[in-house]
């Protein structure tokens, strides 16, 4: 028995110095970490997509024991369960014979009536559930969905479709068919009014700044002939008179679009008179096919990637928050990849190896473990305070004392960022052109190739791989930081995109919207916090996508020059 002990002893001394259980322990610890990852992901993608689902709506009596009952509509937006001695510890009155009970979160929607659109209920006492198929939801531009029954249509105060039935009979399909007409046309009105006050009344605010600003620069100069003050004058009236016409357009816009209104009833048996206008669309997801709700599950799927927020955030889409997100952090990428490079160059190529460089690189490895709010803060006070007041005073004088550049923005963000990634992009450099073989320089150069020209046609090119890690690194990191861009240019909602067509096109001084802060404004302060919280999980799991397919642009191009130089190397 002691032979076969120190036999097995001796084996199991074997396997451990062969390395073999650190191969399976570093594999397991990958697979745990793989798994809580996609677990993660997955239960951001159900949280947040789930949200566009056209839920159905039920009717049915809620009662109490100690209340009076009443019918209710709603949507049910999740369960749970909890114990009953916590139900009656709220004074909640339950029944004895439960421990545990089943309690729902109820979307009932109708703010605008009920004061709140959310309550939770007792499954146990909704009884009598329905699902009619009647029952519409509309979203709407304020206060969030109305949910009920729809009883007429009317154009000018006039009834042109009405019904009383509560079930799809051939009158209440034609009202409903009416209704549905109504909506498009005022979506069409919409859009036209949108395009007017946001496009073409934007150009002519524009063009009067910039009016304006000419006019003081003029003055301050001591440069304003009464010529010039003529051709100003001539140009403001011209816009002037292209503002009245789209006044008066406007006027009969919304004139137009505030023709139609609609009467519902609601949970309650009450009875209201809404316009059509505020409406954004109306369905009904009793009635509707498993095909109409993939269809409007894809509508309002796009409708998030590509419309405005309304309703605080909380409803409507985040395009302008995509688009400042991948416009910040190419602007970043822009700037940090050249200064990281040419610093890595200088400190790998040029500078002697000695006491000063040494201390550098240790710099540069204690600035990548800096707080990023520490980088918020220095750019507030150094790029904004310091340097945008600086500018402003010497380039913009005609706009004081509104700031320009002495306010957070586009460009202050993105160098902030810049300066928050570039020790990694140093660092990262800085390897790649340790590993490249010492006989590869000297072969350029026996071939006659001054320092410069080998760094630029060899070293550089075949250092371009790790450079590309660098940058993905950098955009990593950087693509979801949201407390420095708190204070350097991120605001909650920004009235215009940072690009436009409105000279100079891209506008470095103009504040934007970012996913990550907008996760933050609208998960902590909402002032709907159960109607916010679908889009904390949807704007997280488009902000993982963005950061993922800037990162896998970044790998593609890498490998392509990983490939490219192969031969090089060898």
């Amino acid at each position: 028995m002691s032979t076969e002990l120190k036999q097995k002893k001796q084996t199991v001394s074997q396997w451990v110095k062969s390395g073999d259980p650190w191969v399976w322990l570093n594999a397991g610890a990958v697979a745990i970490s793989v798994i809580m990852v996609l677990g993660l992901l997955a239960l951001i993608a159900v949280r947040g997509l789930g949200h566009f689902w056209p839920a159905d709506i039920n009717q049915g009596t809620y009662s109490l024991p100690s209340s009076q009952p009443y019918t209710l509509i709603a949507e049910r937006v999740e369960s749970t369960e909890v114990p009953a001695a916590q139900l009656r510890e709220a004074g909640i009155d339950v029944a004895d014979h439960h421990d545990l009970m089943m309690r729902s979160l109820m979307k009932t929607g109708n703010r605008d009536v009920y004061g709140s659109d959310f309550r939770w209920i007792i499954d146990e006492y909704f009884t009598d559930v329905t699902k009619p198929e009647m029952l519409f939801a509309a979203e709407r531009h304020e206060w969030g969905n109305l949910y009920g029954y729809l009883q007429a249509v009317k154009e000018d105060g006039q009834v042109v479709a009405s019904t009383t039935d509560l079930t799809p009979t051939e009158s209440a399909l034609a009202t409903w068919a009416t209704f549905e007409r109504s909506i498009e046309r005022a979506t069409t009105i919409y859009d036209d009014i949108h395009e007017v006050e946001k496009d073409e009344i934007g150009a002519i605010n524009h063009t009067l700044e910039r009016l304006r600003l000419e006019q003081r620069r003029l003055e301050l100069n001591d440069k304003l002939t009464p010529a010039k003050q003529a051709d100003i004058d001539a140009q403001r009236a011209a816009e002037d008179a292209k503002y009245q016409a789209l006044q008066q357009r406007l006027i009969d816009l919304y004139a137009e679009i505030n023709r139609d209104t609609f009467v519902v009833q609601v949970m309650d048996g009450s009875v209201h008179e809404l316009q059509v206008a505020k409406v954004v669309r109306a369905y009904r997801p009793n009635s509707m096919g498993i095909a109409q709700k993939m269809s409007f599950y894809g509508s309002k799927v796009w409708e998030f990637l590509s419309a405005e927020p309304r309703e605080a955030n909380t409803e409507g889409g985040v395009f302008p928050a995509i688009f400042g997100t991948v416009m910040m952090v190419l602007l970043m990428t822009v700037l940090v990849t050249p200064f990281g490079v040419v610093a890595a160059v200088y400190l790998r190529e040029y500078a002697s190896q000695g006491f000063v460089t040494r201390t550098i690189r240790i710099a540069v490895n204690n600035l990548a473990g800096v707080p990023s709010i520490v980088y918020g803060v220095f750019g507030l006070g150094f790029f904004i305070y310091f340097l945008g007041s600086g500018i402003d005073q010497a380039f913009f004088p005609e706009a004081l004392p509104s700031p320009t550049f002495g306010t957070g923005g586009l460009m202050w963000a993105s160098i902030t960022l810049a300066l928050l990634t570039v020790p990694v992009v140093i660092v990262a450099t800085e390897e790649g052109l340790s590993r490249i073989p010492r006989n590869v320089r000297e072969g350029s150069l026996a071939l006659g190739a001054t320092k410069a020209e080998t760094l630029w046609r060899v070293v550089l090119p075949m250092a371009s791989p790790a450079i590309m890690t660098g940058v993905i690194l950098a955009v990593a990191r950087a693509a979801g930081e949201v407390a420095p861009l708190m204070l350097v240019g991120v605001v909650k909602l920004a009235p215009s995109l940072p690009l436009d067509g409105n000279y100079p096109y891209l506008h470095l001084d103009q504040k934007f919207m970012h996913l990550g802060f907008h996760i933050y404004d609208v998960g902590f302060q909402s002032p709907n916090v159960e109607a916010a919280r679908p889009l904390v999980y949807a704007t997280a799991l488009l902000l993982v996508i963005v950061i993922a397919t800037l990162n896998l642009a970044a790998v593609t191009i890498r490998n392509h020059l990983r490939e490219k130089y192969k031969s090089l190397e060898m």
